[in-house]
């Protein structure tokens, strides 16, 4: 039977598309998606661009979604050796919709702050007040840096 017969249910424990979404909605494998929605990056230009992930991470994120369709590797014949990573055409349908729910989050911030200050008050939580304040500028900085957005 051809996978293209199969029904996929992202639900059913055994279903391969499973391990794609966890690939791609991991801690980095959404912000590499959508770093590279902005064009073709060097390893070094990708990590620099994805504050906060290390070399290790990166690799195993871009080797994960390599493997799966979305990110193209293209090893250039030159001396230093030059690997570019780019988005495929699934890679870029994908990081578009990625794309349209980060936007979705910056955008309703204000609401999660919100109702994150309600919560920690309610339940007595410890509030993380000085991250509240960096996520505003990080979130504008963010959105302003994919710019046509």
């Amino acid at each position: 039977m051809e996978s293209d017969d199969l029904a996929f249910d992202v639900f059913a424990r055994v279903c391969p598309s499973r391990g794609t979404l966890e690939h791609i909605t991991g801690k980095w494998g959404g912000l590499t998606l959508g770093a590279l929605k902005e064009g073709s990056f060097r390893f070094n230009e990708l990590r620099r661009r994805v504050d906060g992930v290390s070399e290790k991470m990166l690799s195993q994120t871009l080797h994960a979604l390599e493997r799966d369709g979305l990110v193209h590797r293209e090893a250039q014949p030159t001396n230093p050796p030059r690997v570019d990573y780019e988005l495929t055409p699934l890679g870029h349908a994908v990081a578009e919709r990625l794309l349209a729910l980060i936007c979705l989050v910056e955008e309703r911030m204000p609401e999660v702050l919100t109702a994150q200050a309600r919560y920690d008050e309610e339940s007595g939580t410890a509030v993380r007040g000085a991250t509240a304040g960096r996520a505003g500028a990080a979130g504008r900085a963010g959105a302003a840096g994919r710019g046509g957005r």
